[in-house]
């Protein structure tokens, strides 16, 4: 396995295209190496994890539109049929690209956005009765940990076993 530098670089600036291009220079000396066998495998159980969220989710908020709709009015959301109908399209559509390291890089940041608005809107810890508090908290801390694994992958790719990678 070689090891070599990365270049010196500078903190990386939206706009989100940019985001998938090679630093140009770092402030901090950093090795590199090339993925293996057991890293791309990790990859793999790692969206498999993920997607076994999602895509259940999904079809259960596919099976049960009216509940669902219900629920999300019950927040207070505006639309809550558009809601529904977004909540389908990235739990089961994205989450079945996820699974399939399909566009995995905009199909994670499209899932992570998805999940923080998701623990905005509907784990408001800060703002339910304290017999609630706690449930609410661990979902909404639950709903920004996935978000964090969402975007290790839009950072570092889904792995060689992957539709991006054939």
């Amino acid at each position: 396995m070689i090891h070599r530098r990365a270049p010196v670089a500078r903190l990386f600036v939206f706009p989100v295209p940019f985001l998938f291009q090679q630093p140009r220079s770092f402030s901090i000396m950093a090795t590199t190496t090339t993925p293996n066998a057991a890293q791309d495998t990790l990859a793999l159980i790692g969206r498999i994890l993920i997607a076994y969220l999602f895509i259940p989710a999904g079809i259960g908020k596919l099976m049960g539109f009216a509940g669902t709709v219900g629920y999300i009015n019950s927040v207070g959301l505006p639309l809550p049929e558009v809601a529904a109908v977004i909540a389908i399209v990235v739990e089961l559509g994205l989450g079945i690209a996820l699974l399939l390291g399909f566009k995995t890089r905009w199909t994670a940041i499209a899932m992570a956005i998805f999940t923080v608005a998701t623990a905005l809107f509907f784990h408001k810890y800060w703002a339910v009765p304290d017999a609630m508090k706690m449930m609410q908290q661990i979902n909404f801390n639950k709903n920004i940990a996935i978000a964090g694994g969402l975007l290790a992958f839009a950072a570092f790719g889904p792995g060689r076993f992957s539709i991006d990678k054939r």
